[in-house]
């Protein structure tokens, strides 16, 4: 009698250098109750330094595997095609001075982008014209308009990226994290593709 199998691969996942990886670290799995310890053991890949920092899994290579250890099996596959892992190696702490001196050169670069444009826009000049069409006197220092401006710019700044520190404010994710969700997406994608490129031309060479 034909059994089915059905797995999802993973887009991505973690692992650690020489880790054995299995089709249930890699896939979700629902299959016959008699087959599925077989298939928790099946390891599909043992990381090595060869390797390097990133692996791409193939679904074929999955089914075929599955094939081979289980007579008369359909294997379904739902998602994506390719699981993409990543060997997580030890990273060396960033020293406190360097740091420390990281956190300055972002600090003064952002006050320096919002001061230059600034003053593209002439912002002084036209809180002290609002200033005068409001009071009726000139004043080249409104702090009236400049004290709660510079104060909503920083409030505005912790809205827009959803974070004091550490600490979110919400749930919704910030346009900031939108992009490097984006731009993950975008790497993954290129990774993939090149890995095929890669492993079409080995096969060519063979």
């Amino acid at each position: 009698m034909e059994k089915t199998v059905y797995i999802r691969m993973r887009n991505r996942v973690l692992v650690k250098p020489d880790e054995k990886v299995y089709l249930l670290d890699i896939a979700q799995i629902i299959a016959p109750e008699t087959v599925i310890p077989e298939l928790k053991n099946l390891m599909v890949h043992q990381v090595s330094i060869r390797d390097k920092n990133i692996i791409i899994i193939d679904v074929m290579k999955v089914i075929r595997m599955i094939s081979n250890l289980i007579e008369d099996v359909e294997v379904q596959t739902i998602g994506p095609a390719q699981t993409i892992v990543e060997v997580m190696f030890k990273k060396k702490q960033m020293s406190t001075p360097i740091f420390i001196l990281i956190w300055f050169l972002l600090f003064f670069g952002s006050a320096m982008a919002i001061m230059n444009f600034h003053d593209d826009v002439s912002m002084r000049s036209v809180q002290e014209k609002l200033y005068k069409i409001i009071t009726g006197v000139e004043d080249s220092k409104p702090w009236i308009f400049q004290i709660p401006y510079s104060i909503g710019l920083g409030l505005g700044m912790i809205l827009f990226f959803n974070h004091v520190f550490q600490k979110r404010i919400n749930e919704e994710p910030s346009p900031l994290e939108v992009e490097m969700f984006n731009y993950q997406l975008d790497l993954d994608n290129y990774v993939i593709i090149h890995e095929n490129k890669e492993s079409i031309k080995h096969t060519n060479d063979d």
